[in-house]
């Protein structure tokens, strides 16, 4: 080894040492919360109130309180807020760690039911006490099976400020993470007792890797009413739905539009904002988020509401992209008053008045101060307009803009539009091709430009309406040519008489698809044999709707049989040439290799039993609280280990998959008031509750057996000595081996016991890249 080798080992050995012994954290150099640019930008904007701007300046310096939110539907929320109230929350508040005492968590004001709370307790105290440690646990493990959501508090109001009813159609265009995406899912199922609700909820991203993470969040809820694709939101296609045999254009009811932002509200959570903040940054996303904003808008029916919501406090990003989107609109559009919709919630009201900063402190108040070298980066859109009573009667004082100082939280900016007629550009209905190839073409191109004239693509106006408004006539020179295609003629043909105002690639080139190549979604015939044996094993009821189950393969056996609502059918069947869809149902079957001989070769999935139970009629067992303690602490207890009841039903169902369902008991409070419904397997002496670990822990908790993990981290353990349920899967594992009986139980299954694997397990190649996993 040469000497300069050596020395460089030596010096690399020296700074390990330095940080070993330097405590947590050394070796980096903490950022300075400064930002002398963005101090002089928002004293300047006036935007907070006067005498309160060191306030907000020392709010934004300081951590974000952890705030969690109760997700789940209605029942079972309850059932985790009556946990938490009692378990939890109460032994903290008498709690003191070194002299301190433990301030408790508190809700949310102004969310409904007391189902988000925020905590300004710090992880370092948490890992100081065993109390604290397990409440920490405890939230873990229920945010890995879906009961709780780690969720910003100012993100969770622009779907609260949607108001969504289980009929709506709802698009969410940027929508990864997806903590609101789970919020929509969960407003839209407010009735359990309705599997399939009328509306649905597409997901959208543009970044391809980010929707699957997004999978993962949506996947936690099991909701047959979720599909996720992949598209850049500025220009996502117009999709056609069959309404009473015809072709129609889908408009959705509610959009969620939380556009890409500079972030500057979220400089509490995400340091690194200090030190790259500009103004720069917002003029940059002024012209991505008006696109998307009118794109939008685009595609909301007449009457339907928009939510535009950014985590930065700039106008620019904020009134300005409203402004501009109420003068293109010409009435269409109007601000609605949400004043009364979320009370406890402090807010400013939006301002009428801003001017632009450059990143070397130059001010513009208006469009004719802007130089001719600057009007690439600066544009029209991003000044007030000039018309004081045109500026009155778009009422920006009905935007919300939350600052950090009011109520400890981040940074926001809210506002809900609704729509009262088409969009001026939009009154001409469009001709649908009837050859899908020119249809798929036609939807690429329904990309939306910062200044839509009435020469951009157009859109039907919503079902019911009678309204024809005669188009540009170049416009319906372009669609008059392309009905006359002759048949076999090259679509190409047809791009070449495209105006050069038309946005989008030229028809005759197909998708450009990044990131997985996705399997196909294949629909099952009403008389696949498939259902055959399914529907006699389970006597599924007659209103069963055979339609809406799909596969992920053309060829081969079925590996796994998913659900999707019949409004979903509808759009996937009308649609799968126009859109990259990344995963939707919910998975209700899967493939059990030695199954058939016990009548059904598919056994029932944890994930879709809540869809699915309400249709089966047979092999269900009434279970008691005692019976599912048992079930879910005991791997293949003896029949004879269930109570009386549960004993005699169990002795009537012959082998193979069976639904174990608890019903609350109303008269009996200390037993959860929330109805239970687990998938099980009915062996030949034996029986056994086919649910992932987390799920586990969750429905234990719900029944009072407390579930944590020592100190070291060497697994779950339970206050009764039980084993974990990782444990007990692997004993299980051995046990069939030498049991022919529990052979039945394949080896997809263990996996689903003892890692939760396709039911949210925590492992990336399930999330991120397994096609066969559905939400």
């Amino acid at each position: 080894m040469g000497k300069r080798s050596r020395q460089r080992q030596k010096n690399q050995n020296a700074g390990r040492d330095n940080r070993d012994t330097a405590g947590w954290g050394a070796g980096y150099a903490d950022i300075i919360k400064e930002n002398k640019l963005f101090e002089n930008y928002y004293k300047e904007l006036g935007l907070v109130p006067e005498g309160e701007f060191e306030q907000f300046m020392e709010a934004m310096r300081e951590p974000l309180p952890a705030t969690i939110r109760i997700t789940g539907y209605k029942s079972h929320a309850k059932e985790i807020l009556h946990c938490l109230k009692e378990k939890y929350f109460k032994d903290i508040q008498e709690l003191e760690i070194d002299g301190q005492k433990i301030e408790a968590p508190q809700p949310l004001s102004w969310y409904p039911d007391e189902q988000a709370w925020h905590t300004n307790m710090s992880r370092k105290i948490i890992r100081k006490s065993p109390l604290l440690e397990k409440f920490h646990q405890f939230l873990v493990s229920e945010t890995e099976s879906g009961n709780i959501s780690r969720q910003e508090a100012v993100s969770m109001i622009p779907p609260i400020l949607l108001k969504i009813e289980p009929h709506h159609k709802i698009l969410d265009m940027c929508a990864a993470p997806g903590s609101k995406t789970a919020q929509l899912i969960e407003m839209l199922h407010a009735d359990m007792d309705v599997p399939f609700p009328e509306g649905f909820v597409i997901a959208n991203d543009v970044d391809n890797k980010r929707c699957y993470l997004l999978v993962h969040q949506a996947k936690r809820l099991n909701s047959p009413c979720i599909m996720v694709v992949n598209h850049d939101a500025s220009c996502i296609p117009t999709l056609e739905i069959n309404s009473n045999g015809k072709k129609d254009v889908l408009f959705y009811d509610r959009i969620l539009c939380d556009v890409p932002c500079s972030g500057d509200g979220t400089m509490r959570k995400n340091i690194d904002v200090w030190k790259k903040w500009t103004t720069s940054n917002s003029l940059h996303l002024h012209g991505l988020q008006l696109r998307i904003a009118v794109r939008g808008v685009e595609q909301l029916a007449v009457g339907g509401r928009m939510v535009y919501s950014t985590c930065s406090l700039n106008p620019i990003e904020d009134e300005a992209v409203i402004a501009a989107l109420l003068e293109k609109s010409e009435g269409a559009l109007e601000l609605a008053d949400c004043s009364a919709d979320l009370p406890g919630l402090k807010w400013m009201p939006g301002v009428t008045s801003w001017k632009l900063m450059t990143k070397e402190g130059q001010w513009y108040t208006d469009w004719s101060e802007v130089p001719s070298s600057r009007h690439t980066q600066i544009r029209p859109t991003m000044f007030p307009p000039k018309d004081p009573e045109k500026l009155a009667s778009f009422h920006l004082e009905r935007c919300m803009r939350i600052l950090p100082h009011h109520q400890n939280t981040g940074g926001f900016f809210v506002a809900v539009l609704v729509k009262k007629a088409p969009m001026p550009w939009n009154k001409r209905y469009p001709k649908l091709r009837k050859d899908s190839k020119l249809s798929s073409s036609a939807a690429h191109t329904g990309c939306s430009k910062e200044a839509p004239s009435p020469g951009d693509t157009p859109h039907l106006p919503p079902e019911g309406s009678t309204e024809k408004v005669e188009g540009n006539s170049q416009e319906e020179k372009v669609a008059k040519e392309a009905d006359e295609t002759p048949e076999g003629a090259s679509v190409g043909q047809d791009a070449g008489a495209k105006p050069e105002g038309m946005c989008g690639p030229p028809p005759s080139k197909k998708m450009r698809l990044f990131g997985y190549k996705e399997d196909p979604f294949v629909f099952l015939s009403d008389d696949d044999p498939v259902f055959t044996t399914i529907q006699s094993f389970y006597d599924l009821s007659p209103d069963f709707p055979k339609l809406n189950v799909l596969t992920r393969t053309h060829e081969g056996k079925k590996r796994n049989l998913y659900m999707v609502s019949k409004e979903l059918r509808n759009v996937l069947l009308n649609n799968s040439e126009r859109m990259k869809v990344i995963n939707t149902g919910v998975k209700v079957w899967s493939r059990n290799s030695e199954g058939e001989e016990f009548g059904c070769a598919f056994r029932l999935a944890q994930e879709g039993i809540y869809t699915l139970q309400p249709y089966i009629r047979s092999r269900i067992i009434r279970v008691s609280v005692e019976d599912i303690k048992v079930l879910l602490t005991q791997e293949n207890p003896y029949l004879s280990k269930l109570e009386d009841e549960a004993h005699a039903q169990a002795q009537k169902i012959g082998m193979g998959s069976i639904v174990l369902k608890y019903i609350p008991n109303p008269n009996n409070p200390g037993e959860p008031q929330c109805p239970i419904q687990l998938c099980g397997w009915r062996g030949k002496t034996s029986i056994r509750a086919f649910v992932p670990r987390n799920e586990r822990f969750h429905y234990l908790r719900m029944l009072g057996v407390e579930v944590f993990r020592d100190k070291q981290g060497l697994g779950q353990k339970r206050s009764d000595g039980e084993k974990d349920g990782k444990e007990e899967a692997e004993d299980a594992a051995e046990k069939d081996e030498e049991q022919e009986e529990e052979r039945a139980a394949d080896k997809e299954t263990e996996l689903d016991l003892e890692n939760g694997n396709e039911n949210g397990s925590s492992e990336s190649k399930t999330d991120c890249g397994d096609k066969e996993t559905s939400s």
